[in-house]
């Protein structure tokens, strides 16, 4: 099929219609190119077939300036970025094109974005799930939020789910930074559906750490087309299982796998698909799931993702966000009301949860001190609105002894990142599980009791008594 010539008969967005003349059309997910009237190269990947001899495309960069009855050409092959292993240090589009300014990429080896029948065939591939070897292996952040509630676990999948303005892309890039510089691996970013502003302070703050040489960007932002955004996360994926393949341990981050949702729906739209009852498109929950499946384990190397999550309107209920929490191990959901007392990062710990707290996977001792800390929130939350009426001293004395505990752990919990050290002026410091495990265990057990509670706020370690 390469080479067979098509005519473009309609555009409507980013959804274009070209008509061939032969009755074997280009198969489904292959490339298609044709120009602007401007000589630019408009890429359009084949999604469905209609009669007569139609192929109905989605445009993977800018549609302006294409023409009715211009030409399309076949490649007879489906999109393909390259390897894993010539991207360190760079930073591609959907197509796997640099976008960084440094020139072309030197790659030999290609490999598509979605056709993964080879993989799936390699005899090689071991998958540690169905040879019942999978080990939990505790990945350190340094966040005593996250380490003490929401441990990262080797070749899991954790969600960091917020409104607008809540600090998820922030957390994300605290969490790149304190783990590369301190664990093994290949870090792979998808910017998926964000700011350009994001991006580009995202590619600042890795060259300034000296992260880059170990890093692999890859964006399809909020200017582009809804193609170019759902595609994005493809593209982040497949460069990920490249990198796997290799026998590396990869961190792969999406920032943010809602808006992947959003562009599918976008193109539902377009296609002239009926929605669903929830008003998204009826292939969510499929899409959302073929991309989750593809974050797993093998033998000797493991994909550990860190996915940021848009709410609409901090609804936790909405569909597009229920139907990615299923494929989550640990959440991390980020609180309003936290941002508004100056609480950072602003994780509640009551909305949070995570499938590791077990005392097989994080000992006893730790799993004693998250039960604790649980129910000192839970007090607190319950005597809150009694505190905001009659007052605290109204309240007995062993209520009052919980919720001043409970207020200190809140602070306790903040903590000064280093990728915030530029608009705080505080320097970023990293706490280690230990010690955000001993802080808790004092300020529960009542040895601090006497100390005020703004000496716990944004600070490190517990100072020595």
């Amino acid at each position: 099929m390469n080479g067979a010539k098509g005519k473009i008969v309609s555009v409507y967005g980013s959804v274009v219609d070209v008509s061939f003349d032969s009755e074997k059309l280009p198969a489904i997910y292959e490339v298609l190119t044709t120009t602007t009237i401007d000589g630019e190269e408009v890429v359009l990947e084949v999604i469905e077939h209609h009669e007569p001899n139609i192929c109905r495309c989605i445009a993977l960069n800018f549609t302006y300036g294409l023409q009715r009855n211009s030409f399309c050409h076949s490649t007879g092959d489906s999109l393909v970025v390259p390897s894993g292993e010539y991207l360190y240090g760079r930073v591609v589009n959907v197509m796997g094109k640099p976008i960084d300014g440094k020139g072309p990429v030197d790659c030999k080896e290609f490999i598509p974005i979605r056709d993964r029948k080879t993989n799936e065939k390699n005899e090689e591939d071991e998958y540690v799930i169905e040879k019942g070897e999978l080990k939990f292996e505790i990945m350190e952040t340094g966040i005593k939020a996250i380490d003490l509630l929401s441990p990262l676990v080797k070749g899991s999948k954790t969600g960091v789910l917020g409104g607008a303005g809540l600090g998820k892309t922030i957390l994300i890039l605290e969490i790149i930074h304190n783990i590369i510089t301190k664990h093994e691996g290949t870090c792979v970013f998808a910017g998926v559906g964000e700011r350009i502003r994001e991006g580009n302070e995202l590619y600042f703050e890795f060259l300034r750490t000296g992260l880059l040489k170990r890093s692999i960007l890859t964006f399809g932002q909020m200017n582009e087309s809804s193609g170019a955004r759902f595609e994005a996360a493809q593209t982040g994926i497949a460069i990920a299982e490249s990198v796997q393949r290799k026998g590396q341990n990869v961190l792969f981050f999406i920032d943010n796998v809602f808006r992947f949702a959003q562009a599918g729906s976008e193109l539902s739209a377009l296609l002239g698909r009926i929605p669903s009852e929830t008003g998204y498109q009826p292939t969510l929950t499929s899409e959302i799931s073929e991309f989750h499946e593809r974050i797993r384990s093998l033998k000797g190397s493991s994909i550990t993702s860190v996915e940021a999550v848009y709410v609409p309107a901090d609804d936790l209920t909405d569909p597009a966000v229920v139907a990615i929490f299923a494929h989550l191990g640990s959440v991390l959901v980020l609180s309003r009301e936290f941002v508004q007392r100056g609480i950072y990062p602003a994780v509640d710990p009551l909305q949070s949860s995570s499938g590791f707290i077990d005392p097989l996977m994080i000992g006893k001792r730790h799993f004693d001190v998250v039960q604790e800390v649980i129910r000192h929130f839970q007090k607190h939350r319950d005597l809150e609105r009694i505190v905001s009426i009659i007052g605290k001293e109204e309240l007995s004395k062993q209520e009052r002894i919980i919720f001043e505990r409970a207020r200190k752990l809140q602070n306790f919990l903040t903590q000064p990142f280093f990728t915030g050290e530029v608009y705080t002026g505080m320097k970023g410091v990293y706490v280690s599980l230990e010690e955000t495990i001993a802080g808790c265990e004092r300020i529960i057990a009542g040895r601090v009791d006497n100390w005020a509670e703004d000496k716990f706020y944004m600070i490190g370690a517990l100072p020595n008594e």
